[in-house]
């Protein structure tokens, strides 16, 4: 019994402000053409059971054109794989906030899909001696008991939601699952596989528990993906393959669809605004390939207040028009408080409090939460940039 695991899709995912020559916006081309380069490794796998953990799409009120793309690859998927139990349950962003208000999920049921997105549900497929149990993640739920049932021989485990104590100090506190488990609630020795979906990155829980990541950068901090994915080698985005039979696991690699670059970072202290500049410019003409149509960061530390005023923003502005987007992350000194209650250390930017308060405030479900963010991030850098007039205290 072979089992392919993908999870948090985020189809109809939209970040920056370019567009496809049909009008589409470009992340979201991006990662439309991911998953049905997806849809393509799965299909040649050719495996008995597919599990999505969630989060199908990025948005309750997904784009129309994320809906017929999502339709289109599923109904390929179906049609190449006739023997194969697909399973999708829904995810946090799957998931409408009131009970009364219909998912779109239910929709790929049409296909033949097996869709888990109000509560959840016990699998059972007498013919390939399997049961699956899939837990939404849905607002409201009652926590179920993890247990199993019957006597099938091969028992899965499907849920959409953190392990307590697994996730990151770098998983956004704005974007947290409502349904948390414990390792005890799990008692993952129950099942031959648990399938796991929210976190972005591959992570093994244990050794027949695992997180298959997104297939595509689609969360609120890509940076600190990267950064994880370096760390535990990790080759980029990708889903799982497990023999349920001898425990064999493989973790297939997605191409990128755009590349991410995080330049070699420059200290600026005691730079002048023209030494900046020329670090920046060396910085970034020494990028292997070009900055051209990719996604880049150049963190520049240490900078002045004044420097950042004088520096040469048309350049700037040039890396933005040539990248698909280039974000200048222009960080001043470090400030020490001296004065007042609690005991000194580096006081929060502005940037910081903004990204904290804006992660965590409660949105409306059709509100990006990712590009609202973007922006605000984006004003305040601009806004810093501008002379303070005479008179006002830097502070």
């Amino acid at each position: 019994m072979r089992l392919v695991h993908l999870s948090d899709l985020h189809l109809g995912y939209r970040q920056y402000q370019r567009l496809t020559p049909g009008g589409v916006n470009q992340r979201e081309a991006d990662v439309a053409a991911t998953f049905r380069t997806a849809i393509d490794r799965v299909i040649a796998l050719d495996p008995d059971l597919i599990v999505v953990a969630g989060d199908v799409f990025h948005a309750v009120r997904p784009p129309n054109q994320a809906i017929l793309h999502a339709f289109m690859q599923f109904g390929r998927l179906v049609q190449a794989l006739p023997n194969a139990k697909i399973i999708l349950v829904a995810g946090n962003h799957d998931s409408p906030r009131s009970a009364e208000t219909g998912g779109i999920l239910q929709l790929f049921a049409q296909l033949g899909l097996h869709v888990v997105d109000r509560e959840p549900r016990r699998l059972s497929f007498p013919d390939r001696d399997l049961s699956v149990f899939a837990v939404p993640d849905v607002p409201g739920l009652v926590r179920p008991s993890l247990n199993r049932e019957g006597d099938a021989r091969y028992n899965v485990l499907v849920i959409h939601g953190e392990v307590q104590g697994m996730l990151p100090d770098n998983a956004m506190p704005g974007d947290r699952a409502s349904v948390q488990f414990t390792h005890a609630e799990l008692a993952a020795a129950r099942w031959d596989y648990v399938a796991l979906g929210h976190y972005h990155v591959f992570r093994e829980v244990l050794p027949n528990t695992f997180y298959s990541g997104s297939i595509d950068y689609t969360s609120l901090n890509p940076w600190g993906e990267r950064y994880e994915e370096d760390i535990a080698r990790i080759k980029g985005k990708g889903f799982i393959e497990r023999d349920l039979d001898t425990g064999a696991m493989t973790f297939h690699s997605l191409p990128a669809s755009r590349p991410f670059i995080d330049l070699p970072p420059i200290d600026a202290r005691n730079l002048t605004a023209a030494e900046t500049d020329e670090r920046i410019r060396s910085t970034v003409d020494a990028c292997v390939g070009g900055i051209d149509d990719k996604i880049v960061r150049l963190i520049v530390r240490d900078v002045q207040r004044h420097v950042g005023r004088e520096l040469d923003h048309k350049a700037i502005r040039d890396y933005k028009r040539r990248a698909l987007n280039f974000h200048l992350d222009i960080r001043r000194p470090d400030t020490l408080r001296l004065h007042g209650a609690g005991a000194p250390g580096r006081r929060q930017s502005l940037n910081e409090i903004v990204r904290e308060k804006l992660l965590a405030r409660p949105l409306a479900s059709d509100v990006d939460r990712t590009a609202l963010v973007d922006r605000a991030i984006a004003y305040l850098d601009e806004a810093q940039l501008i002379a303070v007039p005479s008179g006002f205290l830097d502070i």
